[in-house]
């Protein structure tokens, strides 16, 4: 069978050697005769892995012994309701920065929440000579006192990326579902990092959070105890069962990533990715992409051809060519590359080649 190269956005692909180890040890994991699905999330197996989990994505991240490694439930969306709840209470406010689908639908959850009068937003995303570019605000200079600053580093539908740690004297809450572990952060920056597992860490259903001390000590709502961070701290986790072969699948991919290098080995490859991607859109005038150099986000490439009536065609003649899951958003349309830590240089090199191959045949000057 010749090689399938997924650009899914999310659900991924997860990296290969890590589906065939799941796949040796699915009904018999550690010696023990049963699969790591069928064992209870208490035994000393299972908590052997949590521990091992939680020690290698400190070490894959560089985390601070003063915050909290968390695995939660609900992925990212879970995450736009558990932040509100946990460190809003009655009284608290706090700011949205808002740079396309994904922190819009962020805000949208927190208005449901508690209402305007305590959230105020900043559409950071402006038109450059028609081309998307984000602007950061001077937050010093806002006369607020916020709990906290929310904002998402990667648009994963938007193909819009910041690079540039946010200054700010609130703590910042980043989503980083679709950059997490793609190239390296200072983790000391943030009050809060969560992520949804479906891009860089394993399988959907699963959620990290990454939070700092003093964040627990802030006013809460009343809500679901499973997705308090408080008591998530309190029981390691695991207040009630949870998602334990998504768990077992993200300290596989830790595994994995540690092996070959860590997070600034897989940095500089993602990189060479994404330049070999841009690279061939900005050569052919039949492809175009809408977003300034700064902000192109390097794990989800976003494309239009110059005829829209050849994306049927083009999608159809890139699967059979072993390139799936390439169509855009339906809000944006086009075409949609996502390079996560799992896709290899070359299924990239593949892309590059049928992508010119399909230019030379349908493009007239």
């Amino acid at each position: 069978m010749s090689a399938i190269y997924n650009f899914c956005a999310g659900p991924a692909m997860l990296p290969a050697a890590v589906m065939k180890k799941a796949q040796q040890e699915l009904l018999d994991w550690n010696g023990l005769g049963v699969s790591v699905m069928e064992v209870s999330h208490r035994g000393k197996e299972f908590i052997a892995l949590t521990k091992q989990a939680e020690a290698d994505l400190r070490e894959l991240m560089h985390i601070p012994q003063n915050y909290h490694v968390l695995f939660m439930h609900g992925g990212g969306r879970g995450q736009f309701s558990a932040v509100v709840n946990n460190f809003l209470g009655n009284q608290g406010r706090a700011l949205y920065l808002v740079s396309g689908q994904w922190s819009s639908a962020a805000l949208a959850e927190a208005q449901k929440l508690v209402g305007d009068a305590q959230i105020d937003s900043l559409n950071i995303v402006e038109k450059h000579n028609g081309l998307n570019a984000v602007v950061l605000p001077e937050l010093h200079k806002i006369d607020a006192d916020y709990r906290y600053v929310h904002y998402c580093p990667n648009e994963t539908v938007d193909g819009i990326e910041i690079f540039d740690e946010l200054d700010s004297p609130w703590p910042i809450v980043a989503d980083l579902s679709s950059t997490i572990m793609s190239r390296e952060i200072d983790v000391s920056c943030y009050g809060l990092i969560y992520a949804g597992a479906q891009k860089n860490i394993g399988p959907s259903g699963l959620s990290i959070v990454i939070v700092r001390d003093d964040m627990l000590k802030l006013p809460s709502l009343p809500q679901s105890s499973i997705m308090d961070y408080r008591l998530a701290v309190e029981h390691d986790s695991m207040f009630n069962t949870p998602p334990t072969f998504a768990w077992y699948l993200a300290a596989e991919v830790f595994a994995w990533l540690k092996s070959i290098g860590g997070v600034a080995s897989i940095a500089k490859i993602n990189q060479q990715k994404a330049q070999m991607l841009y690279a061939c859109i900005d050569a052919n005038p039949f492809y175009k992409n809408g977003v300034v150099a700064a902000n192109r986000s390097q794990m989800n490439v976003t494309f239009q051809l110059a005829d829209e009536s050849l994306d049927g065609a083009f999608l159809k003649e890139a699967e059979a060519a072993g390139l799936v899951a390439l169509k855009g958003h339906r809000i944006v349309g086009g075409m949609r590359a996502s390079l996560y830590n799992a896709m290899p240089l070359e299924g990239v090199a593949a892309l590059v080649t049928f992508m010119n191959e399909f230019a030379a045949k349908h493009y007239k000057m």
